[in-house]
């Protein structure tokens, strides 16, 4: 043989079994109304699109236009009400040009992961399929191509048209305001998938642990082979997992498709021993695993297929009470996260994305919830998978209320969504399209089918036999809200608010709606401010005080468009402020104790509560509602009350029964570990000072100690620490308590907050002596820029909630940044080290600046 010979066969090869292509460059978007060449023209090589807007894919079209700036910040102030939706009422095209190698006894289709909402596509002149069949947001579609290639240039043509009322689409409900195109696009990728006459298709990997001992697991590996051919082929299956390897023989009829099941039973070495199990990363490391699979015919690989999984398992259960909790390798697990929303636009940024998934691990937070099946891509996904966040995935409320559908529905106050039969075909469809999409994911710990409502009966028996046969390794939920269906019984888990402001004590008194028992799928204190450097650049100078209708603008839609109820509390409890400035740095104290409270309180409550989901984590654009950091990466009070409040291993403060609690929500047991309690007046003077043992097991909490009555001072000062046994800080809690007491209107709740009866009083904390606190850093080479910061408390007094920050030579804030601890206080003369980091900043050869501002401390860079 030749060496031309033989080159010609390893091109060949190569061609044939060849890992997917993404045609993510090269694209040019283009309003159908603007273009008056046909597809059959439009989609032959050449064709000039000098006229066109330039987009990488994916991207919607208000992604692609922000982005090329033809819309110029769109989400300042109310730029975006002046964006108007009727270019986006018409069909876009999404054109580009990709370069294809002949190969013989190739097949290649067209994949298109997400695509809103209908779409005709033409190839190299010819239509290959229509907008009659290609429609669904969450529809994917897999289209042969190989009829349509040429040699050389190829041109492929989109036309997307707009979902309309009563599409299945995704939405933003009440978070914040509609995009003018609806995201209409090619809103996740478009790739090639090229075979030779088999294609490896649907591979899914699933394990069974045993749960007794952890000591060995069972993994089942199915495969789908699809012959693309008019004749018969034989061929082998060859599999590696590591140092596992494998080979089984197939044989397949003209154009049969054969789905492939392996266990223990076929291949024995899937029974792995001593397996690195996946875990959340709050219990352990979150262990993957590769399986590569090749599809041969006499020695030549046809198809190959590379998936990335976990060897993890997870189950659900009902406590005495009846309500359902998640189980994890067999550990019970208190949920604890927060709701996820994409960007307004659909923007993916895979730094973005890094960067929101390190806040995760920050803020304690095992858990996000995507009310939506939400991602351009599957980066969402594996990020999660690496670094051990659980996954909530299902459908949005959006279908389930006429008001976000646009059009009226078939609903009552049990059930919603799809009814009609061509409806429910379509959402069937797009479950089945997602759990394929999606399962080989570890952290997906459940499938959501229903949000505010169940679906109706026959919808949930679908989708029932569907997760039956496609993914029995997961649990359903059929309703995030407290609903028991005639199908499957109760969802034993409450969607019961609040969603508006409550004050911090609504967490531990209420046994009737979202206090902390059951799972609490959505809920919070409603209204986060941000930091002032994030409403400089949400509002222009003149609109930033006082408060006024563009602050408004920024808050959600309906009940939510406004801050009355936030400032009704903030002003009784905290005193008037005089400028935004001030309101935005002392708003911070409320998010820190609102949010505090609530995750502290269901850490407390174990066994009674098993989850809790935050609403929201994160934000879709600048917003004063519902975000633990706001859109652009800048975290607010709320967020280091979180964190602080979710500490695996922690000392809190029960209001109610004014006592403190340990709590050891890790792995291991606390033995030899010491609480000392210290509760100080306003004037900073000790008035209690007790220290006791505080061993603890794994999983586990109690009462430590009761508190005296509280010093005859408006507001007095309660600091915990808890030590292991070689005197190693453990944990920290700083608490301000009113002398005064927040008393709640419990007659007065409605769907969405508690209103009070009278308030807490704070307003004297404006009164606290004047106090110096002196700082240090200490860079350190690495990765990524990161310091210890040290805070000496050089007066006689308590320094009252410090807030850092790190800032560039503009005086503009540096995120995203993790910091150890912030907005914290310090006792007379006390000394704290923090440890602070910025995590893939760039920095172009600056050093950061660190500045400080506190309640009775003045600023300080």
């Amino acid at each position: 043989m030749s060496a031309r010979t033989v080159l010609l066969c390893l091109c060949a090869t190569f061609l044939l079994a060849a890992p997917d292509r993404v045609l993510s460059r090269g694209w040019a978007i283009q309003s159908s109304v603007k273009v008056s060449s046909p597809g059959a023209t439009l989609s032959q090589p050449g064709f000039d699109v000098g006229q066109w807007y330039a987009t990488e894919v994916p991207s919607t079209v208000m992604g692609a236009l922000t982005r090329l700036e033809v819309h110029k910040e769109p989400l300042f102030g109310r730029n975006l009400e002046a964006i108007s939706p009727e270019p986006f009422k018409t069909s876009w095209w999404f054109r580009t040009e990709f370069d294809e190698a002949p190969a013989k006894d190739a097949h290649t289709r067209l994949c298109f992961d997400g695509i809103n909402y209908r779409a005709d596509i033409w190839l190299n002149g010819q239509k290959v399929a229509g907008a009659d069949q290609v429609f669904g947001a969450f529809r994917t579609f897999d289209l042969d191509i190989t009829p349509f290639l040429k040699a050389g240039k190829n041109a492929l043509a989109v036309e997307v048209h707009p979902p309309k009322p009563g599409d299945f689409t995704m939405g933003f409900v009440d978070w914040n305001p509609l995009p003018p195109d609806r995201n209409m696009g090619l809103f996740r990728e478009v790739r090639l998938r090229r075979s030779g006459a088999v294609s490896l298709d649907d591979t899914f990997v699933r394990s069974a642990i045993d749960l007794k001992t952890l000591a060995s697991a069972a993994l089942q590996i199915e495969t789908r082979l699809v012959n693309h051919e008019d004749r018969p082929v034989s061929g082998s299956l060859h599999g590696t997992i590591g140092s596992i390897q494998f080979q089984v023989p197939y044989h397949l009829a003209a154009k049969e498709q054969k789905t492939l099941h392996l266990g223990p039973h076929e291949v024995p070495g899937l029974k792995i021993q001593k397996p690195r199990l996946w875990w959340p990363h709050t219990l352990g490391k979150p262990e993957l695993y590769t399986l590569d699979l090749k599809a041969l015919e006499k020695g030549q690989p046809l198809d190959e297929k590379r998936v990335t999984f976990g060897i993890r398992q997870v189950s659900d259960y009902l406590t005495p009470e009846g309500h359902r909790g998640y189980i994890i390798n067999g550990r019970k697990l208190l949920i604890l996260g927060g709701g996820w929303v994409d960007d307004l636009f659909l923007r993916e940024d895979p730094k973005n994305l890094e960067a929101q998934f390190q806040y995760v691990k920050q803020l304690n937070l095992n858990t996000v919830r995507l009310e939506g099946f939400w991602g351009s891509s599957q980066r969402l996904y594996d990020l999660a998978d690496r670094e051990g966040v659980l996954l909530m995935v299902g459908w949005s409320c959006q279908w389930e209320w006429p008001e976000y559908m646009g059009s009226a529905i078939v609903e009552n106050e049990t059930f919603g969504g799809p009814k009609a039969p061509k409806d429910v075909d379509l959402v069937t469809a797009c479950l089945r399209d997602q759990v394929r999409w999606l399962r080989n994911h570890p952290s997906l710990f459940v499938w959501v089918v229903g949000s505010d409502k169940l679906p109706w009966p026959e919808v949930e028996a679908r989708y029932i036999a569907d997760l039956k046969t496609l993914d029995p390794s997961r649990p359903l939920l059929t309703s995030c809200k407290s609903l028991t269906s005639p199908v499957s019984g109760p969802s034993a888990v409450k969607m019961a608010g609040p969603y508006d402001y409550v004050t911090p004590n609504y967490w531990w008194e209420d046994t009737k709606n979202g206090g902390a028992y059951g799972f609490n799928t959505e809920t919070g204190p409603g209204p986060q401010i941000p930091p002032m450097s994030s409403l400089k650049r949400m509002l222009p100078p003149e609109k930033l005080w006082p408060i006024n209708e563009d602050w408004n603008y920024h808050c959600g839609r309906f009940q939510f468009g406004s801050l009355d109820t936030y400032l009704k509390a903030f002003k009784a409890r905290y005193g008037e402020s005089a400028s935004a400035e001030e309101f935005a740095f002392k708003a911070q104290a409320a998010n820190y104790e609102a949010m505090r409270a609530m995750y502290e309180a269901f850490a407390v409550n174990r066994p009674r509560t098993t989850g809790l989901i935050q609403w929201m984590l994160n934000a879709a654009w600048p917003k004063f509602y519902w975000q633990l950091y706001d859109h652009f990466l800048m975290p607010n009070g709320a967020f280091y009350g979180a964190r602080k409040g979710a500490q695996p291993v922690a000392a809190v403060f029960h209001p109610v029964e004014r006592a403190v609690y340990v709590v050891n929500d890790s792995m291991k047991n606390l033995e030899g570990a010491r609480l000392r309690v210290r509760l100080y007046d306003q004037n900073s003077t000790l008035v209690f000072d007790r220290e006791v043992a505080a061993d603890e097991p794994a999983g586990s909490g109690h009462k430590a100690l009761t508190l005296p009555p509280a010093p005859e001072t408006p507001v007095s000062f309660l600091d915990l620490r808890l030590t292991g046994a070689n005197g190693q800080e453990l944990a920290t809690n700083f608490y301000w308590l009113s002398a005064k007491p927040d008393v709640l209107d419990e007659a007065g709740t409605n769907w969405y907050l508690t209103p009070n009866k009278s308030f807490a009083d704070f307003t004297s904390l404006s009164k606290l002596p004047p106090t110096e606190i002196r700082l240090e850093m200490s860079p350190r080479k690495g990765q990524d820029w990161e310091a210890e910061v040290t805070l000496t408390n050089t007066s006689n007094h308590i320094a009252f909630f410090l807030e850092l920050g790190l800032v560039d030579a503009k005086g503009e804030s540096l995120v995203p940044v993790l910091w150890d601890d912030n907005d914290l206080s310090l006792l007379p003369g006390e000394k704290r080290k923090i440890h602070v980091r910025l995590p893939g900043v760039d920095l172009r050869g600056t050093e950061p600046r660190l500045t400080l501002r506190g309640w009775n401390t003045p600023p300080k860079s």
